[in-house]
Order: structure tokens, then C-alpha cells, then sequence
């Protein structure tokens, strides 16, 4: 059974996380304000998947960071070193997370693309490395 100061803990990095994700989401929001209602409810899946993944892949590298990319494994008595899973899962989520942020820059009506495909990019590139 876990101690309450542990499910306080985890309940607080909980908010944390989901009002991280809710402020990506309106930020990223903001960059498609002039589409019209009917294709921003098309993109808001994508956006809010987009927001989740750029807060777990900081969460993410945040660990890789601290941890690195390799860890000592033991079971038994055998001993070996290992690919930290957390490499794998960034891995993966990032090429995902690519492929959303290309959908979502896609979708930008061609007289708006180039200004706004700017930002985006930025927010890419700067945003995981935040």
C-alpha cells in the first residue's frame, strides 16, 4: 500500500502535467485561430495529441538526462548493461509526434502557411529541447 504523501505526490505531478498539456494545447490553438470552426474541430484530436506527446517527451528526455541512455540490469546473479526502456519510448514517440506536428502544418490554408508554418517550426524545434 502506498503512503499518502506518495499519492500527494503523484496526484500534485498529475496537475502539473494536465495544466502543462492545457496551456500547449492553447497555445498550439492560437496558431490556427483564423480557420474556420467547422476544420478547427477537425484538428483538435491532432493538437491535443501533439500537446501530450511535447509534454511527455520532456518528461522523457528529462529522465534520459538524469539516467542516461544505458542502465546496470540485474536479475539473478546475472548482471549486464541495457538500453535505458526510456530511450525506446522516446524513440517512438518522437517520429509520432513528428508525423501529428506535419499533418497539423499541413493543414494551414496556403495564404496563411508560410507565417504561420514559421512559428510552428520554432515551436518545434525549440519546444522539446524547453
Amino acid at each position: 500500500m502506498q503512503k499518502p504523501n506518495n499519492n500527494l505526490r503523484e496526484n500534485t505531478v498529475k496537475v502539473l502535467k494536465e495544466k502543462e498539456i492545457k496551456s500547449e494545447i492553447a497555445r498550439v490553438k492560437k496558431l490556427y485561430k483564423k480557420l474556420p470552426k467547422e476544420k478547427t474541430k477537425v484538428l483538435e484530436g491532432l493538437i491535443n495529441e501533439a500537446a501530450f506527446m511535447k509534454i511527455t517527451l520532456q518528461e522523457l528526455r528529462e529522465n534520459i538526462l538524469e539516467k542516461g541512455t544505458t542502465e546496470l540490469f540485474e536479475q539473478g546473479e546475472q548482471k549486464f548493461i541495457r538500453k535505458n526502456p526510456m530511450v525506446e519510448i522516446y524513440t517512438t514517440m518522437i517520429s509520432r509526434y513528428s508525423n501529428v506536428m506535419k499533418q497539423l502544418i499541413d493543414l494551414f490554408p496556403e495564404e496563411e502557411k508560410k507565417p504561420e508554418v514559421d512559428a510552428l517550426m520554432d515551436f518545434v524545434k525549440k519546444g522539446i529541447n524547453k
